[in-house]
């Protein structure tokens, strides 16, 4: 496994606890996101690097940079058809490719992009953007949000294979881990390590609906 991990709880201190931001596991060369698909096109992608034939550009492609986020999502890879959890590393140029691209998929009112300009762009944007629930545990809902992004196009053609790093299949971590996602056991959960991804562009920051970072950090 090439992912850096950490104990859960050091990462559920290492806010922020509220707002919209955008937590990842990354260096001057990556960025982490992941993935959960069927095993066919899971193992496939893994085995081979890219992927493949039966992963069809037709369909949304869903991808986080959240680990816990998509497990509430996937039902930690119980969910039919996200059986197989893919750790998909990026470019970090194509990440940031991404959050330029990206527009949010259900129009939001009072948005920066609360236009007819910026509505226009929701059903031609090969990037979309969804602020998803960061529920706990127990799958209480909290004041924090994660992103997630939806590809199709010539984003997803690229994210097919041009803007490949690596792909592990960290589903075996996501079982062992599974056991340990209560709260009598969380001081056991072992997680990726994330934290917070820069976006210095403000105006992409805005369009995305970031909100300022803490002004400390312990990282």
């Amino acid at each position: 496994m090439q992912f850096r991990t950490e104990e859960y709880l050091d990462q559920l201190e290492d806010g922020p606890a509220m707002g919209r931001h955008i937590r990842a596991q990354y260096d001057s060369k990556t960025v982490v996101v992941y993935q959960a698909c069927p095993p066919a096109i899971g193992r496939f992608a893994a085995s081979h690097g890219y992927f493949g034939s039966e992963w069809s550009l037709n369909l949304m492609t869903w991808i986080k940079p959240g680990f816990l986020s998509l497990m509430d999502r996937s039902g930690w890879a119980r969910e039919s058809g996200q059986e197989v959890v893919l750790a998909v590393y990026l470019e970090r140029a194509a990440f940031d490719e991404i959050l330029a691209q990206a527009v949010h998929s259900t129009f939001v009112a009072g948005a920066p992009d609360d236009d007819e300009a910026g509505r226009a762009t929701v059903p031609t944007s090969d990037v979309h953007l969804q602020w998803d629930r960061d529920p706990d545990l127990v799958g209480a809902l909290q004041e924090r949000k994660a992103i997630l992004f939806g590809l199709r196009g010539s984003a997803a053609k690229r994210y097919r294979r041009e803007w490949l790093v690596h792909i592990e299949n960290v589903t075996a971590f996501v079982h062992e881990q599974r056991k340990r996602a209560t709260e009598s056991h969380s001081h056991q959960l072992i997680v990726p390590r994330e934290r917070l991804y820069p976006v210095t562009d403000a105006a992409i920051a805005t369009r995305l609906g970031l909100d300022a970072p803490p002004t400390t950090s312990r990282r």
